[in-house]
This record gives C-alpha cells, structure tokens and sequence, in this order.
C-alpha cells in the first residue's frame, strides 16, 4: 500500500476555492479544476520515494494489478480518479470507442505527430467511458432530447436560425434530423455567427422572463453559457441536449460517444484512463467538429443515472456498465464511527481517497491515514481493506 500524491490540473474553468479547500492546500488565485489520482501517463502520481504510479506498476504488473486485470488492460492501471470543480462550464465534448480511440491515435503517430502536438487530437490509445458522483449540487447537459421535445425548446424564439431548426426536426423527427440540426450549428460554413448566436439567447432570455418558457432550466442554462462563451453556437445546440441536475451522492454515467458539458459543482469523477476529448465548442483548446461528429452518438437518450447498491451497513458502490471501473463509497459515522476495523468491499488495484474526516485504513498489515484529499493505492495482491474512523472515503477498483 503507497501514499500517492495528487497532480493539479488548472485549466481555466476550474473554482478557485473548491478543491484547495477539499485538500487543505492554500489558495494561490489560480483555477483549480481537477485533482488527478492514476497512472495515466499525462500526469500520473508519484509515491514517497519519487516513483510515479505507473513505474510501481510496471515493476511487478501481476502483483499489483492481479493477474485478470494486468491481461486485459495490458498490464496498466485501467482507470483514472478525479476531483473536479467546475466554476465555469466545460468544452461541449465527446468521447471516442476504445476501437476509434485505437485507429485514430494509430494514424496520428503515423503522422509523425508529437503527443504534445497541437494537432493532435488523440493523447492515447483509449477509450473514455466516466461516470461522476456529485460532492455538492452539480449542472451538467448530456446526451439529445427526442427530436420533437428538441423542436419543442425552439418553438417560438422567432429568430431565422431557431425557426430554420425547428422546420428541420419537425420535418425529419428521428436521428437523422437531429445529426443534420448539430451539424448546422458547429461546422464548416454553415456555422452560424456570433451576432446570430447573440440573437438567440436574446430570445431565450426574453421568454424566461415573459414566464412562456417550455423549459426554464434550459433557457437559464443558455444564458449562463453566454456569459461565459459569447457567440459560440455551442451555446444554441444546449437546447437540443437534456439538462441534468445532480444532488450530493447522486452519480451520472457518460458512455462513449455521448455528447456533454459539465456546467457547475464539485464531483469525484472516475473513468478509463484516457485523456482522449474531442470538442465541438464552447472552449478556447482545439475544436475539430467534423472528427466529434464521427464519434458522437444522436439517439435520443436520457442520461444515465446510476444508483447505488448497498453492499454493506457502510458501503455503497456505484456500478458502471463497463469492464474499466466502479467506485465505492464507504462512511463511517455514529455506531460505525466506533474505532473498530470495518471491511470495505473491493478487490484488484484500489485506489483509496479520504474525502472527509480522520480515517485509518490497513491493508496487507500496513495503515495509514487519510484525511480529505490524501489517498492511497492498493495493490491487488494486498489482500482485503479495512477502515475505522470518522469520516468518508472513496474507494475506486475494478469490477
């Protein structure tokens, strides 16, 4: 069992206070945005003597990860764990297939193109399925309506583009129509201007406050993407996808291909260890909308709500429909909180972060503390976790 480290991402949407208040840390004034925790090798974490995660990994790949696991991810680390804390609203992204992810970053280093490339819209080889656990109140937009509740949200705005969309759904209500209305808004010449954008959210804002919105929430949401990305047509295609709201403890599951935008809060967000995002607007970094269109999924769906099962008068886990990962939450409070050792179910790799409160856990006759931010890897041949204390964890594994 090692202490591992956290490696800060400051990408420009990040709370300056979220985070470093989770960790402890001082505030420094700049964006905090995400807390890393893996051995993705973008940014992996490192153990007290200076080793980062993947090279303990590597230097006994069975033992560490078991022997199932190191066979079928290719003796690596198959997921990635995250605190994010978005103030400002995210890039509208997608996520490419494990088998794109492959293709696509093949063509690319046969290119000759570094990964630090510009260019580059593949850093890895991998696919990117995630599933977020909201810490506090988080908004997020995932995944397209049905095409007619989409034509819906544009009845009645009275500007050329939104009329022209409307006719477009209404006339072709099925997958097709919706690809064709995305399409008009993020590529090539058809890409409306910022003053048609402005247009836009004028009239959203307007019926919100005449009370005739069919969707409050989503014209609010409109307005709050204005705010931060003026002109991006990024902004109108949010009220072709479902709003979603999330409470503390509620999780939300993004599969390959789904079209997102995390919007607002504070989560801890696991998924396959890639760092593979195509983009289609609302962002300064690159936005390349024709190759997010070979990846992006419009069957209408509502998002993925995962709920928690119980696994034991502590635990929950949040199950994921993937091989990658699943995470747990463990709480130690009133009787629990006794200062006895409780099992916290789980086995394979672990990582293991203290999320509030003062816990020791112990593993292959080693302890050591978490508070909120510090963490630890399990290895899988470790053998069973246990947990005494007050306060919560997380732990992150594979199925």
């Amino acid at each position: 069992m090692w202490k591992i480290d956290s490696r800060i991402q400051h990408y420009a949407w990040g709370s300056r206070t979220a985070i470093p208040q989770m960790l402890g840390a001082t505030a420094d004034g700049r964006p905090w945005a995400e807390a890393w925790y893996g051995a993705h090798p973008a940014a992996p974490s490192t153990v007290p003597d200076g080793r980062t995660l993947d090279e303990v990994i590597a230097q006994d790949p069975q033992g560490r990860l078991g022997e199932v696991t190191a066979r079928a991810f290719d003796e690596r680390l198959p997921y990635l764990l995250k605190i994010i804390a978005p103030e400002q609203p995210l890039s509208l992204q997608v996520h490419p297939s494990r088998e794109y992810a492959v293709e696509s970053f093949a063509a690319e280093r046969a290119a000759g193109l570094p990964l630090d490339s510009p260019l580059r819209n593949y850093r890895d080889d991998n696919h990117k399925p995630e599933m977020l656990v909201a810490l506090t109140d988080f908004t997020a937009l995932c995944g397209f309506r049905t095409p007619r509740r989409a034509a819906s949200m544009l009845q009645g705005l009275g500007t050329e583009l939104t009329d022209r969309l409307h006719r477009l759904l209404l006339e072709s209500p099925n997958a097709h129509g919706m690809r064709a209305a995305f399409r008009a808004l993020v590529t090539g010449p058809v890409r409306p201007d910022p003053a048609v954008v402005t247009e836009v959210v004028a009239a959203c804002r307007e019926r919100l406050e005449q009370g005739r919105s069919p969707s409050p929430r989503i014209d609010r949401i409109v307005s709050f993407l204005a705010e931060h990305h003026p002109g991006d047509p990024g902004v109108v295609a949010a009220l072709l996808l479902n709003p979603v709201s999330l409470q503390p403890g509620e999780a939300l599951f993004v599969p390959d291909g789904t079209l997102h935008a995390y919007l607002r809060g504070t989560g801890l967000e696991i998924m396959a260890s890639s760092d593979n995002v195509l983009r289609a607007g609302l962002t300064r970094k690159k936005v390349d909308a024709e190759e997010m269109l070979q990846c992006v999924s419009v069957a209408a769906a509502p998002p993925m709500r995962v709920a928690p099962e119980h696994q034991n008068e502590t635990t929950d886990a949040f199950y994921a429909p993937v091989d990658d990962f699943e995470l747990s939450l463990t709480t130690l409070e009133g009787p629990a909180a006794d200062g006895s050792l409780h099992r916290v179910p789980g086995s394979g790799p672990r990582i293991v972060l203290g999320l509030e409160g003062e816990l020791t856990v112990e593993a292959g006759g080693a302890e050591h503390e978490l508070v909120p931010g510090r963490a630890v890897f399990v290895g899988a041949d470790e053998g069973p976790l246990r947990a005494r204390g007050h306060g919560r964890l997380a732990q992150a594994s594979v199925p």
